[in-house]
């Protein structure tokens, strides 16, 4: 593609973005390509700019935009034996970390028009049993199509929509109604419809069972990364992920394990909590003067082992402990003193305009590396500082806290832990040069492991790629079944007319022709052929001054032409005359003929009809 059409393509995009709040830049660019080149070409435009106006001038072209791209292919129980293995393994394992009574939540991501959400429905009322899964199980199913969701909320589907469903489930899950078999009304319940966006959208939180099945194979690598993460966060712990067959996750091996690779079944990797931060109770440290701070608090205070200090609301020094005492050369004497006036406000680092930021956002900030070079030390010392706000119970500020972290030690371990891991590297480094053969077998046992990754890869793209255009020939050979059935019931319907019209002009028994404006036949009937002796087949196309036969067309080819151009009225009678002919033995005759304008909806005259009669 040349530049100027990858900007133009970049821009109708933005648009779909800004105007009608679809994010598409994180999809696969081939595939938007193709689905968009497809509308171009049914409505004969010659690039994206030219799409871009056209959907500027008919905002109806959005919508069947949205429905090319949104391929909407899904099905009940789509790959059987997927769905058997998540029957037989993973819900029986989730059921037995669940207490009695607990509920289960599921989240079936990029659902369509509903058929996995409710195919899951089933499969978890028949484990659990109807009674326990209407009290427990609570199913969320998104998609980012409208259109579809209100499918899916309706739950009504035809018979070769619910074809794949087994026999009993169809009795025990579904009623018949007019147009086709609904859902039972008493489970659907269970199941929760709405939008979301997976690349924008925060997800479905706390899920014990996530569906995404041939859903990830649409968005291209960075963004399937960030789906896959949201994914993780969403899933509880323990937590199974369900994708569909063109699907993998080769690069997360850190935040799932395979449960069954074949059938894309995946449980998640339990994240440990991070350390919980202490802070200052805050009530103990209100600006008040140190006489109304008891003992034990002045004690606790006074020998924290971090640097610490406190700011009244007004921005004064109102608080401090003996290692900040110590480190900054402040005294009692300086308490009350405005903090801007201190040294410390500024070195090791300025803490003014960040004071002023915790103060605005209330906020802690962080300040990590920071280096001080103290007088008469060598090296500098390292902090980490944190500025916290201090606030009421009902939110309101009252001060601010300063800690001081001395990590120098910490970064000088790490800087030994460094020299002590190259000097282990140099040590490795003489015992590999030991070993260069068993390297050298190594070096290629591992350019063949990663040729055999790079080609999996690459067939994954292309199994992904194979699978969309897949789905979409098969949306596209539904579109087509549905234009064949109208056409042939068109069809039907013009075999039924033309055999009407036929069975008039026999009944009729007069010599009929009509003819178009250019005066070429377009029906000839059964007493024309026996007047002139020329079959239909013969005459049909041909124009009137062309047939031969006995017409005297000097006197009426005038009459037939002033009838097409004059436009008399839609009741004029008709134009009736007789004219000297000869038929088809050669004989002299006279003819009554009689000429009647044909009348188009749009009031035109697009031919003239023409009955012959021998007098």
């Amino acid at each position: 593609m040349m530049p100027g059409e990858e900007r133009e393509f970049d821009d109708l995009l933005l648009m779909l973005k800004e105007i009608r709040g679809f994010d598409f830049t994180g999809y696969k660019r081939t595939t938007l390509m193709r689905r968009i080149t497809r509308r171009l070409a049914a409505l004969k435009l010659r690039d994206f700019g030219e799409y871009r106006d056209y959907l500027e001038l008919e905002p109806d072209e959005f919508g069947k935009l949205f429905d090319s791209l949104l391929i909407n292919v899904t099905g009940f129980f789509r790959d059987p034996a997927a769905w058997q293995t998540l029957r037989e393994t993973v819900v029986p394992a989730l059921l037995a970390t669940k207490s009695a009574g607990k509920p289960i939540r599921a989240w079936s991501a990029g659902c369509a028009t509903g058929e996995e959400a409710y195919s899951l429905a089933m499969v978890l009322a028949e484990e659990m049993g109807l009674d326990e899964f209407r009290e427990r199980v609570k199913i969320y199913a998104t998609d980012l199509d409208e259109k579809a969701l209100q499918v899916a909320r309706a739950a009504v589907y035809s018979d070769r929509q619910v074809a794949d469903v087994p026999e009993e489930l169809m009795t025990r899950y579904f009623e018949p109604v007019d147009s086709g078999f609904a859902f039972r009304r008493d489970l659907r319940r269970q199941v929760i419809f709405g939008r979301n966006d997976l690349t924008r959208d925060a997800p479905i939180s706390r899920v014990d069972l996530l569906l995404a099945r041939n859903t990830l194979m649409y968005f291209n690598t960075e963004t399937q990364l960030s789906i896959v993460r949201r994914f993780h966060f969403a899933l509880a712990n323990p937590g199974y992920l369900f994708l569909g067959k063109a699907e993998m996750l080769l690069n997360h091996s850190d935040r799932f394990d395979p449960v069954d690779l074949r059938m894309r079944l995946f449980r998640k990797i339990g994240s440990a909590t991070g350390a919980t931060r202490t802070a200052w109770n805050s009530a103990a440290l209100l600006p008040e003067p140190l006489a109304r701070i008891s003992a034990l608090q002045v004690s606790a205070l006074a020998s924290g082992p971090i640097a610490q200090i406190v700011l009244d609301r007004s921005g004064n020094l109102a608080l401090l402990n003996t290692r900040a005492e110590i480190l900054f050369h402040l005294n009692p004497r300086d308490l009350g003193r405005p903090f801007q006036d201190l040294e410390v406000s500024y070195r090791p680092v300025e803490l003014r305009s960040v004071i002023e930021r915790v103060e605005l956002e209330a906020r802690t900030v962080e300040l990590q590396d920071v280096p001080w070079h103290r007088p008469g030390m060598t090296d500098p010392s390292i902090f980490d500082i944190s500025v916290v706000p201090l606030q009421e119970p009902s939110g309101e500020l009252v001060g601010v806290a300063v800690n001081f972290h001395d990590v120098t030690r910490y970064r000088r371990l790490r800087d030994e832990l460094e020299r002590a891991n190259k000097d282990l590297e140099n040590a490795y480094e003489e015992l590999q040069s030991l070993n260069e053969e068993l390297e050298t077998t190594n070096e290629e046992l591992q350019s063949t492991n990663e040729e055999l990754e790079t080609t999996n890869e690459e067939l994954q793209s292309t199994n992904e790629e194979l699978e969309t255009m897949n789905e979409e020939l098969q949306s596209s050979n539904d579109e087509l079944q549905q234009i064949n059935d109208t056409l042939n019931r068109r069809t039907l319907e013009l075999d039924r007319a033309n055999q009407f019209v036929a069975a008039v002009v026999r009944s009729l028994g007069d010599a009929v022709a009509v003819v178009d404006r250019d005066l070429r036949v377009l029906m000839w009937s059964p007493g024309a052929e026996e007047l002139w002796g020329l079959r239909a087949d013969e005459a049909a196309a041909l124009h009137l001054a062309a047939l031969d036969i006995g017409l005297p067309l000097d006197t009426l080819l005038p009459r037939i032409k002033d009838m097409l151009d004059t436009g008399a009225p839609f009741d004029a009678a008709p134009e009736t005359f007789v004219v000297d002919a000869v038929n088809r033995r050669g004989r002299p005759a006279k003819l009554a003929v009689t000429l009647s304008p044909l009348h188009g909806d749009d009031g035109s005259r697009p031919g003239v009809i023409l009955v012959m009669n021998i007098q």
